[in-house]
């Protein structure tokens, strides 16, 4: 199994940039599928973005598809979510999660490991 931690949130502006960065450890990581989930104050967790163990197939939710990109290094044991063009409704804990799975899930009961989570902040 592996375990998770999430860095690269923070504050940024509308229509700005972040980077975060999910590290994993455990040298099974090439063989976990890896999705990105967010939840802002007072609603439900959301998927964001997801990436197969192969890293071939990926997979956005519609309010993230063409500004966020998902991208893993099984060499670094590390996935990435880069977000352009971030918006206020971006704001939200960003949580990292892994799964063993054929490829990937928006489903977040398939995923059995999760990180703590990383403040992401847009401001107006």
């Amino acid at each position: 199994q592996v375990q998770l931690v999430e860095s690269g949130g923070g504050l940024v502006q509308a229509g700005g940039s972040l980077r975060l960065s999910c590290a994993a450890s455990g040298r099974t990581f090439r063989l976990y599928t890896m999705g990105w989930f967010r939840q802002a104050p007072g609603k439900e967790r959301e998927f964001v973005a997801a990436i197969s163990w192969t890293g071939m197939n990926t997979v956005y939710a519609d309010s993230v598809k063409g500004r966020f990109t998902i991208a893993r290094d099984n060499a670094k044991n590390t996935v990435y979510l880069e977000m352009n063009s971030l918006k206020l409704e971006d704001t939200a804990v960003y949580y990292c999660a892994a799964g063993r799975l054929s490829s990937t899930s928006s489903d977040s009961g398939a995923y059995d490991t999760w990180g703590q989570g990383t403040q992401v902040t847009v401001s107006s």
